[in-house]
């Protein structure tokens, strides 16, 4: 029985228990919630290590960050090392998005090891897994490796169902300057064009839908429409995929398998309240994750930035995921220290959003800090940031005289000061006030 069917059935499961303990709300909300497809659970039943997270209305924004091999990057153990920064920086979701050779192995030892939720995107695998090359490829091949990644205990899969022959179309007949930029898109709509053939994925989606009910994978359609630039935002080719996801979020509600709804990558902010509105409504408020939105196309090496700006906008106005973005994007694959920073921004732009959505506990955290810095208590503060490291380094290497102040304002401290005026101190004790 999936999270889903559970939850129909009024089951609270122990993942919706742990969920609510962790989001400090009543478990009946959380199985409500999962019954409506509003919250997701993505548990695959061979997870071991999982600890498990809700993405959702009413829930805490989540975070996901991607790592993986390339070609030209191809060593496990530097993916090893970031995945456990991510683990120690409570990270709820990885993907691995590794393309090159045999990926099982790195797979594995995540599924092994991860408490945060696995996700990956079998078409990345296929030519590693079966060695064919694009145009020998068949329907089940790529059912195939679909199948094995959900029994290896993938949590959730990128899916790029949306993108049928009639959506192709569009793409044929709507010109962009960058054209289709999702990499699992791309490969599907090549696939189609060499074979005349429409996406397996589409046509046979019930198959697809009892390979990940039986494991309970959660489907995460995938946007392969996505502009990839801000002129390419909201076209007629993103909105046609957006409407044959939200035809396929029903199916899967329908069959008992838990599914999120995949948004836009790059997009002029003005364009985001919009975007998400439309996908929560057409996709029948399914959980929303978006990559990005990248804001402006002009900052590459700070796309970190530009992603976390998107991104907070995009949470605030209902996203309930957000796909970190580091500052090596399209540039090259990041190294430790672009992941450090994109988790870093990325958890910036959850907590300001969750701030505005009112999630229990966001206020709080920032009411602690403001306590904090107006007793002028650095051992308080530094423990208190979403980075300590970073702040604590700060702090060590510019010591100011007195211990409570710091190296900007030094005795002219408004905290310090007011604190004396406000509670009638000697003012004679106070060499800035005599």
């Amino acid at each position: 029985m999936t999270q889903l069917e559970a939850a129909k059935q009024g089951i609270i499961t122990e993942e919706m228990h742990q969920v609510a303990e962790d989001e400090h709300i009543d478990a009946e909300k959380i199985r409500e919630g999962v019954e409506a497809g509003h919250i997701v659970i993505p548990a695959n039943k061979n997870h071991r290590s999982l600890h498990a997270y809700g993405i959702g209305e009413g829930l805490r924004t989540k975070m996901n960050v991607n790592l993986g091999v390339s070609k030209d990057c191809h060593d496990y153990s530097v993916e090893q090392e970031k995945a456990r920064l991510a683990w120690r920086m409570k990270a709820e979701a990885i993907m691995d998005l590794s393309c090159y050779g045999k990926t099982a192995g790195f797979r594995h030892w995540l599924i092994e090891n991860s408490p945060a939720a696995i996700g990956t995107v079998p078409m990345y695998d296929v030519d590693g897994a079966l060695g064919k090359a694009l145009k020998d490829m068949t329907a089940d091949d790529l059912f195939q490796v679909v199948e094995q990644h959900a029994k290896d205990g993938v949590d959730f899969m990128t899916i790029h169902a949306g993108i049928n022959r009639e959506v192709a179309g569009h793409v044929m007949r709507n010109k962009r300057i960058t054209n289709l930029v999702s990499r699992g898109g791309s490969i599907l709509f090549a696939w189609m064009m060499i074979k005349g053939k429409e996406n397996p994925f589409y046509e046979q989606y019930d198959r697809l839908l009892d390979i990940c009910r039986t494991y309970d994978v959660t489907i995460s359609l995938g946007d392969a429409c996505r502009s990839g630039c801000g002129h390419d935002s909201t076209d007629a080719i993103q909105i046609a995929e957006l409407i044959t996801l939200g035809e396929l979020v029903v199916r899967a509600r329908k069959a008992g398998v838990q599914v999120m709804v995949e948004g836009p990558g790059h997009m002029p902010l003005n364009d985001i309240r919009m975007n998400v509105e439309v996908a929560k409504k057409l996709c029948h408020g399914a959980p929303l994750y978006v990559l990005g939105p990248i804001v402006t196309d002009v900052a590459p090496g700070y796309d970190h930035i530009t992603a976390a700006i998107g991104g907070t906008l995009s949470a605030a106005c209902g996203a309930d995921f957000l796909c970190y973005v580091t500052p090596a994007e399209h540039l090259r694959l990041p190294d430790i220290q672009d992941v450090h920073e994109g988790i870093v921004a990325s958890k910036i732009a959850c907590h300001a959003a969750d701030i505005v959505k009112k999630v229990p506990g966001a206020a709080q955290w920032d009411e602690e800090m403001s306590w904090a810095r107006r007793r002028v208590d650095f051992k308080r503060m530094i423990p208190l940031a979403i980075d300590p490291e970073k702040a604590k380094a700060y702090r060590e290497s510019s010591q100011p005289q007195e211990e409570q102040t710091c190296t900007m304002c030094g005795p002219k401290c408004p905290m310090k000061t007011l604190d004396s005026i406000l509670n009638n101190r000697n003012t004679d004790e106070d060499p800035y006030l005599k």
